[in-house]
């Protein structure tokens, strides 16, 4: 295969992990206004995607800097490493979407990327030495985020809830909602926007990189059709809902009502937009769960299914080392087939 044809197709294929990040990421975008009947779900992914796509004009590509050259060695990656780290990315988030688990597509893409990085350089210098592969880079931060985003969105949902209490202490229940059904329409495009200013720079950077690793760019930068692309591709991909973990997210973890929905939609945004102002790639699933989670909280902490929380959480845990182990698998079957590779 051409160089040319290799890069065409991981770009591809990239784009493809990006209309599943969509639909496997819609659930976060949608799950709080599904959940509280403030929009139809079919309204609701237009809502979404619509907001994702707009994201493109904003936020600058540090997340997509990041991602290219933050993890890895980046001598050391060649386009069979980033093919393999995709396609591993691609069979976790298809796994979690069939479990119905609202995992990160992020995590899932930086653990690929990593594992496939890490397999390359066994082959180069030994197993003993898979780590070489690896830069120090963004990973403390990157990691820290796994807490501290959920942690964040848990926190502001709990304080916008008593905040929002106590603003509209003498109304009703129900003329609450009424203001709180329009206002959520506002929170579920600020976290739609947050979403796609965030996770759609993730594949931009992988496209950068392979575009860099194949020599068709002289430094890890993102053009401008990189960036239409891969927006494209996610509010695509949202506008195909993911309805197994709209399921999980707007209804199993707690119960919603439109007052509760806005505060753990604009708590979830708030998490993504400070890690994206310093260029980290942040989980829009940890968000989102950790502010629902925070709403719940609000009104008794056993309102709060936390048998399933802490599923959700060993599904967090282990989505970078099950992402790096399959991308690991996918370039042993790559190197298999083409040993130059």
């Amino acid at each position: 295969m051409s160089t040319l044809s290799l890069v065409v197709l991981i770009i591809a294929i990239a784009l493809v992990f990006d209309f599943i990040n969509g639909f496997h990421d819609a659930a976060n975008s949608i799950a709080t206004i599904v959940a509280t009947r403030v929009l139809t779900p079919i309204q609701a992914v237009a809502w979404a995607a619509f907001f994702n796509f707009v994201a493109a004009f904003t936020f600058g590509t540090g997340v997509a800097d990041t991602v290219g050259k933050g993890f890895v060695d980046l001598q050391i990656v060649t386009p069979y490493v980033i093919l393999a780290g995709v396609i591993g990315a691609i069979i976790w988030d298809l796994i979690t979407w069939w479990l119905g688990l609202p995992t990160s597509s992020s995590h899932a893409l930086i653990g690929g990327y990593a594992g496939a990085t890490m397999a390359r350089a066994a082959f180069l210098y030994g197993v003993g030495a898979s780590f070489h592969g690896l830069i120090v880079g963004k990973w403390p931060k990157t990691l820290a985020f796994i807490v501290l985003s959920p942690l964040i969105g848990m926190l502001l949902a709990y304080f916008l809830m008593v905040l929002v209490y106590w603003l509209f202490r003498k109304s009703t229940p129900s003329k609450m909602d009424f203001y709180f059904r329009k206002l959520q329409l506002v929170s579920a495009a600020a976290f739609s926007f947050a979403h796609g200013s965030n996770d759609a720079q993730k594949t931009m950077g992988i496209i950068a990189a392979v575009l860099y690793a194949a020599r068709y760019l002289p430094t890890v930068r993102v053009p401008i059709w990189v960036i239409f692309s891969a927006h494209a591709a996610i509010g695509l991909g949202t506008l195909s809902g993911g309805w197994r973990i709209v399921r999980t997210m707007g209804g199993r973890i707690t119960r919603l009502k439109p007052r509760g929905g806005f505060c753990a939609e604009t708590a979830a945004a708030l998490s993504i937009f400070f890690p994206t102002l310093l260029g980290l790639p942040v989980s829009t699933t940890h968000a989102i769960a950790g502010s629902i989670a925070g709403v719940g909280t609000f009104h008794r902490v056993k309102a709060v299914r936390w048998g399933l929380a802490t599923n959700i959480v060993w599904a967090w845990i282990l989505t970078i080392p099950a992402a790096a182990t399959i991308a690991w698998v996918c370039f042993l079957v790559i190197r298999y087939f083409l040993p130059d590779a």
